[in-house]
């Protein structure tokens, strides 16, 4: 009996993984150049919500080493082309707040398991400490600004949030000037170091195996900065109304220390800039295109001009506002997509922006095997023409619960597939 695909494709990983490697970064980068490559790139990424397949959450959350092993689990069971783990929470917040300490603000943008531990702050939820040990992490965010302390934030924005907000926020952090917060900001700062330690021996780890790291840097969307740090998504969508004038004002502001996080990396070779979206889908075309999207686009369209292409994802359904990233220039970056009909969104887009996306989790867990081989043949037909697409599982976790075999066929498909035909 003849080997599976991904079978053959695991051995190659095995004996040649300084071949694959290479393979797998030109693929991608074709991909993102709007060319065609070899084959269509698979990616998926995770904020490690599927390593629950192999060790207990609490374990892979708190324990670099867990975290490495975990990783390496998955990439030698299911090899794709680009895997993107970020076993942490969202933080961009404290990578804002320590902007002028280059050496450590990149590596704060994600609050991970030992930080909260340090900071115990508001903004999450770990398993084994608020949480049962088998549950991913939470981002729950919260309300810590009032309405009318948007004058505050507009007049000294790093100030604001090192003197009001990151003292409501986490508790540690709560009396600025205190014997607790020196230790607190010296105990962050050795453990950014251990965890950047751990990323560099993981990504080493990767490299050894055939998979290439991406070179991200971070950014952020000033409105969903608002929604998610200060005023929760519900008092952002509020205040779009109530405080138009001091809105506008807020994410013009913030623009500035955003643009900062995300040039720290430059130098040492940042290609793309991180983005998740977040209150995107919750806006209609009306106040997106005011409030939320000309910000946006001064990042990213300031990005590109430095080099930097953004690595977007679109949460929800994009759909309504589409059309707005056509304002953008061409080749500007990948937007991942996690709802909507992505063959329609490829066309729109095609020859402009490198789209990615594809099959989402639920089609992965509730699928059998021959459905998503079939689906992934007749998806690849369809939009793989003319390049500039990576297939993806959107933007949502991976639930350990999908069956192997069903990745397994997701990866086998794509290796039969997915070839571009010279």
């Amino acid at each position: 009996m003849s080997k599976l695909p991904i079978d053959e494709w695991i051995e190659r990983h095995k004996r040649e993984p300084d071949i694959v490697v290479k393979e797998k970064a030109e693929r991608f980068d074709k991909a993102v150049e709007l060319k065609e490559p070899d084959r269509v790139p698979l990616m998926i990424f995770t904020c490690g919500h599927v390593f629950a397949k192999w060790f207990k959450l609490s374990e892979v959350y708190f324990n670099y080493n867990k975290m490495r092993e975990a990783i390496t689990s998955f990439v030698t069971s299911f090899p794709v082309d680009v895997f993107v783990a970020a076993p942490a929470a969202e933080g961009f917040i404290m990578a804002t707040a320590f902007v002028e300490v280059p050496q450590i603000a990149p590596i704060v943008r994600f609050i991970t398991g030992p930080m909260h531990d340090i900071l115990m702050d508001k903004y999450t939820r770990w398993p084994g400490r608020e949480l049962p040990e088998h549950l991913p992490f939470q981002f729950i965010g919260g309300e810590y600004m009032k309405p009318e302390e948007y004058r505050e934030l507009i007049e000294n924005s790093l100030e604001f949030i090192h003197n009001v907000i990151l003292p409501r926020v986490c508790k540690n952090l709560s009396k600025p000037g205190s014997a607790l917060y020196a230790q607190t900001v010296a105990k962050l700062t050795l453990e950014a170091i251990n965890y950047f330690n751990a990323l560099t021996e993981i990504n080493n780890t990767l490299l050894k195996l055939g998979f290439p790291p991406l070179a991200v840097t971070f950014a952020y969307a000033p409105l969903d900065f608002i929604g998610d740090f200060l005023r929760h998504p519900t008092g952002a969508m509020l205040d779009i109304r109530r405080y138009p004038s001091e809105v506008k004002q807020a994410v013009e502001v913030l623009i500035k220390p955003i643009l900062q996080v995300a040039l720290i990396l430059k130098p040492i070779g940042a290609k793309y800039a991180f983005i998740p979206l977040h209150l995107n889908e919750m806006l209609p075309p009306k106040l997106y295109n005011e409030f939320y999207w000309p910000y946006l686009k001064k990042i990213i369209v300031e990005l590109y001009n430095n080099g930097i292409k953004s690595f977007v994802l679109f949460e929800g359904d994009h759909t309504p506002h589409l059309d707005t990233i056509l304002e953008l220039p061409k080749g500007w970056g990948i937007g991942v997509f996690e709802r909507g009909d992505i063959r329609k969104i490829k066309k729109k887009l095609e020859g402009h922006t490198c789209v990615a996306g594809g099959i989402t989790p639920g089609q992965l867990i509730g699928w059998t095997p021959n459905k998503i081989e079939e689906y992934i043949k007749k998806l690849v037909e369809e939009v793989a023409p003319g390049g500039g697409f990576i297939l993806a599982p959107g933007v949502a976790e991976i639930d350990p619960a999908t069956p192997d075999v069903n990745l397994r066929s997701l990866i086998n498909a794509v290796l039969k597939y997915g070839v571009y035909r010279k």
